[in-house]
């Protein structure tokens, strides 16, 4: 029988390493394409501007990389998947699902968020109907949805100079992704 005292498993919190911060193109442009676009990256000729992943809510040592159709045919659905884009320098993790719409999210576009043209946020609009939410705090433009947003660590590589010791690592750093982590 199991105690009342001890706490669950978290398996499913864990975090686990998307690839290295030089696979991701940085998207600079607010509000023009969406993320599923190719775009010129440093170590390949073209890639996707962001990396969509299966990761299972019992075990996130299980999560496998999704790409192409295949986002929209898996065999889970969006409910367990997690997209990473970099938008403007910063990494960002998020639910792929669209809370209002259930669809990906992964065919949205950033974008940032300005009053009177000050910057205050970074946003994602979901092109099924169009509503807005928020990158850091996940609200949404309107109701009461919530987007889910994900921790990201960048980690020195295993063969950069940060690993032997030297604070120099550019984009040669791991990106490390894990869910949200519930206080309380």
């Amino acid at each position: 029988m199991a105690s009342p005292f001890t706490a669950p498993s978290r398996k499913g919190d864990a975090w686990f390493c998307v690839g290295l911060a030089s696979s991701f193109p940085d998207i600079t442009d607010s509000g023009t394409a969406n993320l599923s676009e190719r775009r010129p990256c440093a170590e390949q000729n073209s890639v996707s501007a962001c990396k969509v992943f299966h990761v299972p809510a019992t075990d996130s040592s299980q999560a496998c990389q999704i790409e192409g159709d295949s986002i929209l045919h898996f065999e889970g659905g969006l409910r367990d998947q997690v997209l990473i884009f970099k938008y403007k320098g910063k990494f960002h993790a998020i639910n792929n699902r669209c809370p209002h719409s259930s669809f990906p999210l992964s065919e949205g576009t950033p974008f940032d968020i300005e009053d009177f043209g000050i910057v205050l946020s970074a946003g994602i609009t979901c092109p099924k109907h169009g509503w807005s939410f928020d990158l850091f705090s996940g609200r949404a433009d309107r109701a009461n949805y919530k987007l889910g947003i994900w921790e990201i660590q960048l980690r020195p590589g295993s063969g950069t100079e940060a690993a032997a010791g030297n604070e120099k690592v550019g984009d040669d750093q791991e990106v490390w992704v894990r869910r949200k982590q519930r206080m309380g």
